[in-house]
């Protein structure tokens, strides 16, 4: 069974930073594209980042420049760090985990989901 557990959400004044990590088992870590997803109140889930197996990386153009996302294979753990942080990116965040190597953009490209983090970014 593939669980993916999230943490290190909470509130932050604009401008702070978070780190949120996300712990997988059940699965081969290492062959699996990893995302951060998020989805505010009232609107779709969107990519936030994402990583593949090879180290590839993609960010949704808001947040280039202020989130990275990194993996450990030995610790079967995807980070996001958020810094920078303003009110528009207040959302509930998700890890997804794909089964193939190459990630896409879109929800329904991936095949696990944590249970959601809260980012509260206040101004």
């Amino acid at each position: 069974q593939v669980q993916l557990v999230e943490s290190g959400g909470g509130l932050v004044q604009e401008g702070g930073s978070l780190r949120l990590s996300c712990a997988v088992s059940g699965t081969t870590f290492s062959a699996n594209a990893m995302g951060w997803f998020r989805q505010a109140p009232g609107k779709q889930r969107e990519l936030v980042a994402a990583t593949s197996v090879g180290g590839s990386t993609t960010y949704t153009d808001s947040v280039k420049g202020r989130f990275t996302i990194s993996r450990d294979n030995a610790k079967n753990t995807v980070y996001l760090q958020m810094n920078s942080l303003k009110p528009e990116d207040t959302a509930v965040y998700y890890c997804a985990c794909r089964r193939a190597s190459r990630f896409f953009s879109l929800p329904t490209e991936f095949d696990y989901w944590g249970q959601g983090t809260q980012v509260t970014v206040s101004s």
